[in-house]
């Protein structure tokens, strides 16, 4: 698979990276280890080396996971995760926590979990209101001295709390959700991480699943999947928001692809120093995922697309209220 470098960092990884969290957590009951040790292995054997985490996926397990599976492999692979969540001791998460020594004892954990004793990048999670951020990246930099760390990441941050960060210790990349039906970053975001030289890693680039064409108006989520809980995946917004597999599906004929493939090709395709990172459980998903690294849109399938989609409403928001109020837009 081909590399990319997150913006002007130097943090070179395949131009596909693999978001693990659903073979712990948030898309029902969490995978069976052995296999989905089996899948991270076998993407790393499909030229992946871009594998993302966070200590709430599970918590801790999704951690371990990642830990147990590329500890044999480890110079092979870049490893994010992530901090900035309190949880509990009954393992739940219970609000946001960035103070400086809770990030310093979140970093030293994970580096347990993961079998590692560098952590390649470390997002904050979301951002704290109640933390500066100038703080937060402060303890991220002494991480990085102390040789514990070594890239800061932001997640679903806004504008300022970027430029606020960068200016205390150079963030190498933004993680937030990106997709054809979720475009907001386009706006403000990707204008100022191409200012600043900043990569970003697109999560959901699939739309939680539903741009693969496999999920309609009558599909029925696990209990403990989140999607039952988002207003975008409500069954009316599902039946609403079919055009836009109509329109991926027009392209993937041409191409003799999948949706989901054109999907994941239309992120690649905008920028340079985008690495999206879709999550699958599934071995031959991950293999049509990984295929569409080397699909090439024309500039004339893209401005197609481009036309069609402005002319589509996405229906329903992409987060319940309560999973919107952590998010700094």
């Amino acid at each position: 698979m081909q590399k990319r470098k997150l913006g002007k960092s130097g943090l070179e990884v395949s131009a596909l990276g693999l978001g693990c969290m659903g073979m712990s957590f948030g898309y029902g009951p969490a995978g069976e280890e052995q296999e989905m040790i089996s899948v991270i292995r076998a993407a790393v054997e499909l030229g992946c080396t871009f594998f993302d985490t966070a200590e709430v996926y599970g918590p801790f397990a999704n951690e371990e996971l990642l830990g147990k599976a590329l500890s044999p492999i480890r110079e092979q692979v870049v490893i994010a995760t992530k901090f900035g969540f309190h949880i509990d001791d009954n393992g739940k998460q219970a609000g946001l926590n960035s103070r400086p020594e809770h990030v310093k004892k979140v970093a030293d954990a994970s580096l347990r979990r993961l079998h590692t004793d560098v952590i390649d990048l470390f997002y904050q999670h979301r951002v704290d209101p109640a933390v500066p951020i100038e703080d937060v990246a402060g303890a991220v930099k002494d991480l990085i001295q102390a040789g514990k760390v070594r890239h800061f990441g932001l997640s679903e941050a806004g504008v300022q709390a970027i430029r606020r960060a960068h200016a205390v210790q150079p963030v190498t990349a933004l993680q937030s959700e990106y997709s054809l039906w979720w475009r907001e970053p386009e706006e403000e975001i990707l204008p100022t991480l191409e200012e600043l030289g900043i990569g970003f890693v697109p999560f959901s680039p699939l739309g939680k699943g539903y741009l693969t064409g496999k999920i309609d108006e009558s599909t029925r989520f696990d209990s403990s999947d989140f999607r039952n809980t988002v207003p975008r995946f409500a069954p009316e917004a599902r039946k609403a928001n079919r055009a836009v597999v109509d329109l991926l599906e027009t392209i993937a004929q041409r191409k003799n692809a999948t949706t989901a493939q054109i999907a994941l090709a239309w992120v690649l395709a905008q920028k340079p120093w985008m690495v999206p990172i879709p999550g699958t459980t599934k071995l031959h998903r991950l293999q049509e995922n990984v295929a569409a690294a080397s699909i090439e849109l024309s500039a004339e399938d893209l401005q197609e697309m481009e036309r069609m989609t402005s002319a589509l409403t996405v229906q329903g928001a992409r987060y319940s209220e309560s999973a919107q109020r952590m998010i700094n837009r």
